[in-house]
């Protein structure tokens, strides 16, 4: 009898990287009682001198105010973000991800100043638009594209409306503006 062994593949390094430094992130914010999380993996308007602004540009999209934040931006992103991966290339998956987080954190310091920004949730709509264009072939708007950003707007606008939380609705609708702007984008590679 022959013995089976189960190897483990690391089949998506983009979302495994981006996944395990969330996990790292939020482990260490644990440990300093969220002084690491506000001092790195959050986007707040500071001084242009600060280089921790520019780290947390890019950062802030690995930061989580807890687990059940962290759990409900990893499974989504865990389950879109490989297919992507497989599809477009890590390269191309990355770009996309510092992208929209740089777009993300600086509007989040134009518009929201008073505020910081943290979590995955931008990125995770910006893969959920990116996933809507993926199966589109030739030069027309898939039909996927316009239920899916109707339903996903449609929410989005709604919570901003009627929903009082700490959830930040406009860079959800940024994240999927990104998407869309940058699904067209590759898609005409």
């Amino acid at each position: 009898m022959s013995r089976r062994t189960i190897k483990l593949q690391y089949n998506a390094p983009v979302t495994l990287s981006f996944f395990f430094a969330s996990l790292a992130a939020l482990l260490l914010g644990v440990l300093t009682g969220g002084q690491s999380t506000r001092m790195f993996f959050c986007v707040y308007r500071s001084s242009l001198a600060d280089p921790l602004f520019y780290l947390r540009l890019f950062g802030h999209v690995l930061g989580h105010a807890d687990w059940n934040h962290f759990i409900n931006n990893m499974l989504l992103f865990l389950v879109v973000a490989p297919p992507l991966e497989e599809k477009y290339g890590s390269r191309t998956l990355l770009c996309g991800i510092a992208i929209t987080a740089v777009i993300s954190g600086i509007l989040q310091c134009v518009f929201f100043p008073a505020s910081a920004l943290l979590g995955a949730s931008g990125i995770v709509f910006m893969l959920i638009m990116l996933a809507s264009l993926a199966g589109s072939r030739g030069g027309g708007v898939p039909l996927t594209l316009l239920l899916v950003g109707a339903l996903y707007l449609g929410q989005q606008v709604y919570a901003i409306l009627f929903v009082q939380d700490n959830v930040a609705n406009f860079m959800h609708i940024v994240g999927g503006v990104c998407g869309t702007a940058f699904g067209f984008a590759v898609r005409k590679k």
